[in-house]
């Protein structure tokens, strides 16, 4: 089966109807659903999701999310290991835009052999991942 990686920018699009990539990221969101996919997402990306959800939308677009789309979510949980590893790839990077949560979903995709990414984050694309959508 395949896997998808699902990037806070990702789910930010999809929900907020106001986002500059919302079509491209609705009729992207169809197809990943329809392709019968195993979805997947970190908890630094849902919390750096309700975060930025609640912040920006309110509380009832986070029960949205949590009802709607989290149960659709296979969660790989983030270890000491690839916690000091992402660490350790930030600093070394040495970019400002490039945050922690990034490095993190960077770690959890090549542990678990992820390829492709639902994302509008470019820093996924320079790390060599595929990007969904193009």
């Amino acid at each position: 089966m395949k896997r998808i990686f699902i990037d806070t920018s990702a789910f930010l699009a999809v929900l907020d109807a106001d986002d500059d990539y919302h079509s491209s990221a609705k009729s992207a969101w169809g197809e990943i659903l329809t392709s019968g996919s195993l979805l997947v997402a970190s908890n630094y990306i849902l919390i750096e999701t309700f975060a930025l959800v609640q912040n920006r939308l309110g509380l009832q677009a986070i029960r949205a999310f949590q009802e709607d789309i989290v149960p659709l979510l296979s969660i790989r949980w983030v270890d000491a290991s690839i916690h000091a590893a992402a660490t350790s790839a930030l600093l070394a990077a040495n970019r400002k835009k490039l945050s922690l949560v990034d490095c993190v979903s960077f770690e959890v995709m090549r542990h678990a052999a992820i390829k492709s990414v639902f994302t509008f984050d470019r820093h996924f694309q320079e790390q060599g991942f595929v990007c969904v959508p193009k």
